[in-house]
């Protein structure tokens, strides 16, 4: 047996902007925008970033680093992160195009900033700074940070129902993107969480896949940001909200992420996760160790559906003080049962 081959890590949108602001910096005060960038990750790690889309003007330089995001399934992979330094009277972010703008609270920025986190941010002030300090200049500009087309990009993301809008956000805690990450997924959870809260929601409902998260939303007449991206990370959501709580809990999914959930799994994914047939044989008082999934068993035994979602509102309940309701649907979004 050979071994899986490894997966390549790439650069976050926060790293791509710190090395663009390094050259726009050396463009501005040192009259040459380089070829290369060479940045300290927060973590150690040292990447060199090609600079590309060089340009200047009265007072201002602009350079761009194209992002490479490895072998993870990221929608900015091989979009352009610019950054523009602009001569000012003093350090300022501004969003470009394709750069979304905090129109909520409960978010790490303030409501009417430009989406750059705070470690982006935090890197690229020190970037302008060390170029500064190098030629002798005083770093009193403002930074503007776009990504050409990044407007259609956050639509793919998370960012409409976080308020974040008109654009991508700047991200990375690292530097690095880790592909096929369960951080970065449960990392959007927990903004979600915190969006909602700062909203003053009180209800909100996370769900394993757009099918449910289509029904619970329709049931329960919620708006879109009260709907948190669950997937398969029930846990790091409950965990989250047992933290933060919020008065009233919706989960939904299918049939069989379900049924995980009922019998006490917290990530349902099928490689860490799997339905118990004989388990379910047990709630359903007949024998279902001959099916193949958990929709199969459920056709077999109808009432098993209200079984799973009584179970699984009762896990819920262990990790969360809340009202809890648990939706359990069939793939076509029909309602199997709903508990609580």
């Amino acid at each position: 047996m050979t071994d899986a081959p490894k997966l390549r890590r790439g650069w976050t949108t926060g790293a791509c902007a710190a090395a663009a602001a390094q050259a726009a910096a050396e463009g501005l005060w040192g009259g040459r925008v380089p070829p290369t960038a060479s940045l300290v990750l927060p973590k150690g790690e040292t990447p060199t970033f090609a600079i590309v889309g060089a340009r200047t003007g009265d007072g201002w330089v602009e350079a761009g680093v194209v992002k490479d995001a490895g072998d993870d399934p990221d929608v900015t992979h091989g979009a352009e992160v610019r950054v523009r330094l602009a001569l000012s009277d003093r350090f300022a972010f501004a969003a470009g195009e394709g750069v979304g703008t905090v129109t909520k609270p409960g978010l790490p920025i303030p409501v009417g900033e430009p989406a750059i986190n705070p470690v982006p941010r935090a890197m690229i002030e020190e970037e302008v700074a060390a170029v500064a300090a190098r030629h002798g200049a005083t770093p009193h500009v403002t930074v503007t940070v776009s990504v050409p087309g990044g407007r259609a990009l956050a639509e793919k993301t998370w960012n409409p129902r976080l308020g974040i809008a008109g654009g991508l956000s700047i991200l990375g805690t690292t530097g690095v993107v880790r592909p096929f990450s369960c951080a970065a997924w449960i990392a959007s959870i927990h903004r979600g969480v915190d969006v909602a809260r700062a909203s003053g929601l009180t209800h909100v409902a996370g769900c394993t896949g757009a099918t449910s998260e289509r029904v619970v939303q329709a049931l329960h007449g919620l708006p879109d940001h009260a709907m948190l991206d669950m997937g398969d990370f029930a846990g790091g959501m409950l965990k989250y909200l047992a933290k933060h709580p919020v008065p009233r809990v919706t989960v939904g999914g299918g049939i069989g992420k379900m049924a995980k959930l009922a019998q006490g799994a917290m990530d349902l994914h099928s490689k860490r996760s799997q339905v118990d047939l004989t388990m379910l044989s047990d709630w359903a008082g007949t024998d279902l160790t001959g099916c193949n999934t958990a929709l199969e068993a459920v056709t077999r035994a109808p009432a098993l559906a209200e079984a799973v979602a009584g179970r699984a509102r009762a896990r819920v309940r262990e990790v969360v003080e809340a009202e809890v309701d648990v939706v359990v649907i069939d793939r076509a979004g029909t309602v199997l049962a709903h508990a609580g």
